[in-house]
């Protein structure tokens, strides 16, 4: 295995790794590696590292504050790397899990238990199976802005880790942004044209890649949405189920972030067999195995997702629906904001799980601003941490194992209220 030690003083380490039967292709001082990737060390040098960091199958990092970075993570992520960690303290250990890398290692490390982690997984996995996840995952929520756009996005990165394809499909047909927020290009086939060739039976795995936009090394690929809300009748319901059921053999995951109105206005007003601005809506929502429902975590918000909430679960029928409740802060709500929008949902939607995403403006205003996703530009947000939470609890995870933890949950709070032990 072709290794490139990034340890401080790690001669020693890549000399007994090479003894193990690894190839050290580069030993590197840490901050010169993190250095190199934030493009603060340039010339020959930096190329070098990072000409090291793609040829390896796996880099050895010595984690801290100034040598784990988003860059040096990027860097790894577009060469399919690996990233060992190495930590010395609590602190270290922490900022791992926060980038979501694998099991740490104390630092120093023995090079026979080095080898043995390097070769308990493919050091280039290729896509990873989803595990007992829904394919098809749609992210709604009721007028207002409540943030749909950007947790399908933050959402379909989220899937993506541990190599894993993932698509992310803007079927708003009121107003698509996805393409704006990420910086792509509007101009391009995207979903529109998958639709067309679905309804000419054209659509296969290899043309959705070609009319996809990949996002950066992410392993998320994007079909962006119209660029002119007036071409909503390109999406009609037929066109919009045909393609998503070529996008489960497409993509292990497949993240659809839809419009607000779940509306059937023109039926009423007309009989006629037209076409119907909310229907891709609808079939998206029929079509999915799991609904990301979007409450914006305010009275406000909360008020808006309650009167929708029966048209929602009229229009997905027996379809789980996961509640998220976004923007979180005790400003708008005072004292025990989570409590109150957990009780009031509750009590007035009979909604019993709820999860939430704290407010976190800077790390969304300096994801807009370098039209990246969050999860990209503040790896810590808290954002970024609850909604990792959010994915291991509600999709990842096996069913029946997250209903039992769930079970127990309730149990405990029964027992505590009741004064149990």
């Amino acid at each position: 295995m072709t290794l490139l030690v990034a340890v401080d003083d790690g001669g020693m380490l890549a000399e007994a790794l090479r003894r193990e039967g690894h190839q050290v292709v580069a030993t590197s001082e840490v901050a010169s590696l993190a250095a190199a990737a934030d493009d603060l060390l340039l010339g020959p040098d930096a190329a070098t590292l990072l000409r090291a960091v793609a040829d390896a199958d796996a880099v050895v990092l010595e984690i801290r504050r100034d040598t784990l970075t988003a860059a040096v993570v990027a860097a790894c992520d577009r060469a399919a790397t690996r990233i060992i960690p190495l930590c010395a303290d609590a602190p270290s250990i922490r900022l791992a899990e926060a980038f979501g890398l694998e099991q740490p290692l104390p630092l120093p490390v023995e090079a026979w238990r080095l080898s043995e982690v390097l070769g308990a997984a493919p050091a280039r996995p290729a896509s990873a199976p989803a595990p007992h996840g829904p394919r098809v995952i749609v992210v709604w929520g009721p007028a207002g802005a409540p943030g749909r756009s950007t947790i399908a996005v933050e959402l379909a990165v989220e899937l993506a880790r541990g190599g894993r394809h993932v698509g992310l499909v803007d079927a708003d047909s009121h107003a698509p942004s996805i393409a704006l927020a990420l910086g792509l290009a509007d101009e391009g086939p995207g979903f529109a044209a998958a639709c067309r060739q679905a309804e000419r039976g054209g659509l296969d795995a290899r043309e959705l890649s070609r009319v996809s936009v990949p996002l950066g090394g992410s392993g998320v690929d994007v079909l962006t949405g119209l660029n002119r809300p007036s071409r909503w009748p390109e999406l009609s319901e037929t066109r919009v189920e045909r393609a998503l059921s070529v996008c489960r053999e497409w993509a292990d995951f497949t993240v659809v972030d839809v419009a607000a109105p779940l509306e059937r206005d023109e039926e009423i007003v007309s009989d006629l067999d037209g076409p119907r601005r909310n229907a891709a809506t609808l079939a998206a929502l029929r079509g999915a195995d799991l609904v990301v429902a979007v409450a914006g975590a305010d009275p406000v918000g909360v008020a808006r997702f309650l009167r929708a909430h029966s048209d929602l679960r009229a229009a997905v029928g027996a379809t789980p629906v996961a509640v998220l409740a976004n923007r979180l802060r005790p400003g708008a709500l005072g004292v025990d904001a989570r409590g109150q929008v957990r009780r009031t949902l509750d009590r007035f939607g009979g909604i019993g799980d709820v999860w939430f995403l704290p407010l976190d403006a800077r790390a969304a205003d300096a994801a807009l601003l370098a039209a990246r996703p969050i999860a990209e530009i503040a790896p810590k947000s808290p954002v970024t941490l609850a909604l990792r939470r959010f994915v291991g609890e509600a999709i990842v995870t096996a069913p029946a194992a997250d209903a039992s933890r769930r079970v127990s949950r309730r149990s405990a709070r029964a027992e505590r209220v009741s004064g149990g032990v």
